[in-house]
């Protein structure tokens, strides 16, 4: 009886010391990788969890869309400024009472509120807009009307110069 006590002792002690020591549970840019390259929960496990709206793992181009609408606001915000010191006015009254308080509230603002739809949306891929559309054909939208955006401030551009 002693000797079973002391035995699951010294089995708790090493199971202590194994999770001290584990490096799974680090965060460190192997865990990101390997997550990212490996990750488990694709595919929902068993039918009641139809409802689940958050995976493991998004699609490719998801990361694509979220990384490329970033970059294309950033360069419609550099090409905004641009043009408004080569005489264009901004016609977006709330973007130009920012660019009133200054290029850096501007572009930190822009910059913000970007970043914060882009992960809402990410994060919210999977669910339905009321029950119809795909919460992710949003982040489509923003990259398509942001392109758009960016090509028509180049043409203004280079008319300007």
């Amino acid at each position: 009886m002693n000797s079973s006590v002391e035995m699951s002792q010294a089995i708790a002690e090493t199971m202590d010391e194994q999770r001290a020591t584990s490096g799974r549970r680090e965060f460190g840019w192997r865990t990101v990788f390997y997550g990212f390259l490996r990750s488990r929960r694709r595919f929902l496990r068993r039918n009641s969890d139809a409802n689940v709206i958050f995976m493991d793992w998004h699609h490719p181009w998801l990361f694509f869309l979220a990384v490329g609408t970033m970059l294309l606001s950033c360069i419609d915000a550099f090409l905004t400024l641009l043009l408004i010191d080569l005489g264009m006015i901004e016609a977006n009254p709330f973007v130009a009472s920012l660019l009133g308080q200054g290029t850096a509230v501007f572009a930190a603002t822009k910059l913000a509120m970007t970043g914060f739809g882009i992960l809402t949306l990410v994060f919210l891929a999977k669910s339905r807009f009321l029950d119809r559309v795909r919460t992710g054909l949003f982040l489509t939208t923003f990259f398509t009307v942001y392109a758009c955006l960016v090509c028509y401030e180049i043409v203004n551009l280079l008319h300007l110069m």
